[in-house]
């Protein structure tokens, strides 16, 4: 398990970091290609539900790489992109905020939260995760890297080490008050008018560690 390391400061995500992480090739964690195919999945199981999307927030967004495929599924939306990164903001125009204490006059109907969560305390977590179900109205898309994901599958090489690692169970319990588990990262606000069949709701069988 990594130990938790200091409060993730908005200089550590300068044009470095996303140099290494999102745009060598040797060193990368994501591509463009893979963005836009899990934009793809958000988008089809939005469609799915048959939820109107008019406001997308992605919750650090990074460079974008969800933008363009996320609008061109939804041409009519308006989007968010919000970010801790004084770069990404001053180079992309997002808008300069943090997941635990942005807030906006309306909520938005898609919000996207991937890879984020792990950069925040313990306390700034709960309070993100909090806050996410207020700006949610209908459908979250919730990523984060788990113990599980670092002891199981994710490739030690390159993954980014400064973070808070927690377990799966730890974001479940804190997101279920307010969302129902849809799978696949897919999250839906309870009180949306989204049906979801019985199967279409996880039941997490496996219960590897309390969080």
């Amino acid at each position: 398990m990594l130990p938790a390391v200091p409060r993730s400061k908005p200089e550590k995500f300068d044009a470095g970091f996303y140099r290494r992480f999102y745009l060598d090739p040797k060193t990368r964690v994501v591509t463009r290609a893979e963005m836009g195919r899990r934009a793809d999945l958000i988008a089809a199981f939005v469609r799915h539900g048959e939820f109107p999307v008019k406001r997308i927030l992605d919750v650090g967004c990074g460079l974008g790489l969800m933008r363009g495929a996320l609008l061109e599924h939804f041409p009519k939306a308006s989007y968010t992109g919000l970010e801790v990164s004084e770069y990404l903001c001053r180079t992309y125009g997002w808008v300069q905020g943090s997941a635990a204490t942005f807030t906006s006059p309306q909520p938005f109907d898609l919000v996207v939260c991937y890879d984020v969560l792990q950069y925040l305390t313990a306390r700034e977590a709960g309070a993100a995760l909090r806050n996410l179900a207020t700006l949610c109205a209908g459908v979250l898309h919730f990523g984060v890297l788990t113990t599980e994901d670092w002891e199981l599958y994710c490739d030690r090489t390159n993954t980014d080490r400064n973070v808070h690692i927690r377990p799966g169970n730890w974001y479940r319990r804190r997101l279920a008050p307010a969302f129902i588990n849809a799978g696949s990262g897919m999250f839906v606000r309870r009180d949306a008018p989204i049906h979801l069949w019985e199967l279409d709701q996880v039941e997490v069988l496996r219960s590897r560690r309390a969080g």
